[in-house]
């Protein structure tokens, strides 16, 4: 007799990143999958997982790996630590699931951010026997005890959609956990390819060669602000935030350290510096362990307490990631980003003399952005000289508000899944109410290079790092994207 459930974690960094893929970008462990897994193996179901990202497999590799184990169910999980990273996934998704109806036993489920969006439209597309609509852990586990027992109807597994006699079914979605250390337990690390993962090129500036092995764990779910470009809350029905226990964050990171040799770490909730009560609880417990990490993890402007700031570098936080998004004010509330604070230099300056590093967040083509406020949002980045920036472009993600309205103004999308991608040859940003989509991704693109070409910026890196990295940045904006809408 097989397993119970092999549970996938699908991707393809060429696709997806071009070739930033093969250096640049992170090789990130899928917590999302491996705590699913914990939970069912908690719960008396035996687990597998298949890390497709990290191996690099193709689907029918992963067929074969599955009908070796023999699982009654498998389920892709396309899930993903930031708004892009499930609907981008969705295209090399839909081929594992293609590849194991044709060539495995299992049934197939689909489940994760995107599907949990758009569950009718996955269901209809892709080669899928059910569609888990939200977190998760209580859908699998009943759907793999009717599975196994053969005893019940789907009607009464929450969350699931289903076929009966040929007609798509869904039942009312499960409950929100709310009890996250028995729901979110410590993720079954013993699963994953540990010696894979790898940590993004800048968060490793100060010691670039070790970039190996890499943790990432939530200490939270969900977030309770509804910005019109991010879906991070469509599994979760809607805008909110819950947490893990600080002794649960501490044990995971501790066995993370000890077991395996984890030294850089991101914490991937939504926006881990809000509640001043569970972040600084979690940083005292870290201290007082002194395993001496490389953490970075998101926080707001207009969340920090500059008062909190040597706690914050003291527990490992070496990065902090902030969502500015655009200089303009009116451009920032037209996409419900309100933000409490007027001067955004003199957050980033406190950060950085605490010792700690900026990677400053901007979107360009926002709903009411213009040529002139991208220059702003352009200029404000150039100014602020933080030790690593992200330029995006605004796109319409499932389960955004942006989406829904592009559905409604009938506004291009990318013509599959993976042109979601940020860095992908096929991408399609939205178009603003005075500017082209072909626009804002030129500007995006040209922002880029300019801003990592800058010699304010080099100069700086080459101070704070030395010549390697800045070496190393050069290299790095020599890899140019290319792009089908710019005929690139």
């Amino acid at each position: 007799m097989g397993l119970d459930i092999v549970l996938i974690n699908p991707g393809d960094r060429k696709q997806i990143y071009q070739d930033l893929g093969t250096e640049y970008s992170a090789i990130e462990p899928p917590f999302w999958v491996a705590v699913i897994a914990s939970y069912l193996r908690n719960n008396g179901i035996s687990s597998a997982v298949i890390d497709a990202n990290a191996e690099n497999i193709s689907p029918e590799e992963i067929a074969g790996r599955v009908s070796a184990l023999n699982p009654l169910l498998a389920a892709v999980i396309v899930y993903g630590s930031q708004p892009s990273a499930s609907t981008q996934n969705m295209s090399v998704a839909g081929r594992i699931c293609g590849a194991l109806k044709e060539s495995t036993a299992a049934k197939v489920a689909m489940g994760g951010l995107h599907p949990s969006a758009l569950p009718l439209k996955t269901m209809r597309e892709e080669s899928v026997d059910f569609v888990v609509e939200g977190e998760g852990p209580y859908t699998l586990s009943g759907l793999v005890r009717l599975l196994k027992t053969g005893r019940g109807q789907y009607s009464e597994v929450p969350g699931l959609w289903y076929r009966e006699d040929g007609v798509i079914r869904n039942n009312p979605t499960a409950p929100l956990i709310k009890n996250l250390d028995e729901g979110l337990p410590v993720a079954a690390w013993d699963l994953l390819p540990m010696h894979r993962y790898r940590a993004h090129n800048w968060h490793c500036f100060d010691d670039i060669k070790n970039r190996m092995p890499y943790g990432a764990i939530y200490t939270s779910l969900g977030c309770p602000y509804s910005c019109i470009f991010c879906c991070i809350n469509a599994p979760f029905g809607k805008p909110g935030i819950r947490y893990r226990s600080p002794e649960l964050i501490a044990e995971e990171v501790g066995l993370l350290v000890t077991k395996y040799g984890v030294k850089n770490l991101k914490i991937v909730d939504e926006l881990f510096v809000l509640d001043e009560r569970h972040y600084m609880s979690v940083l005292d417990l870290l201290i007082k362990r002194g395993y001496g990490l490389n953490i970075w993890a998101y926080a707001r402007i207009d969340t920090i307490k500059k008062e909190n700031l040597k706690k914050i570098k003291q527990g490992g936080i070496n990065w902090l990631a902030l969502g500015i998004e655009s200089a303009n004010p009116d451009v920032r509330d037209g996409a419900l980003k309100r933000m409490r604070v007027k001067d955004i230099k003199t957050v980033v300056t406190a950060i950085q003399d605490a010792g700690i590093r900026v990677i400053g967040n901007f979107i360009f083509g926002l709903p009411d952005d213009n040529a002139e406020t991208m220059r702003q949002t352009f200029d404000l980045a150039v100014d602020l000289n933080c030790e690593f920036a992200n330029f995006y472009c605004a796109m319409a993600y499932p389960g955004s508000k942006l989406y829904e309205m592009a559905v409604k103004e009938n506004w291009q999308f990318p013509c599959q899944w993976h042109g979601f991608s940020q860095h992908s040859y096929e991408m399609v940003p939205l178009p603003t109410k005075y500017v082209s989509a072909v626009e804002v991704l030129r500007f995006r693109d040209e922002a880029f290079q300019r801003y990592f070409e800058s010699p304010s910026y080099l100069g700086m890196i080459e101070k704070k790092f030395g010549p390697d990295i800045k070496r190393h940045v050069q290299e790095m904006t020599r890899t140019r994207l290319k792009r089908k809408l710019l005929g690139a």
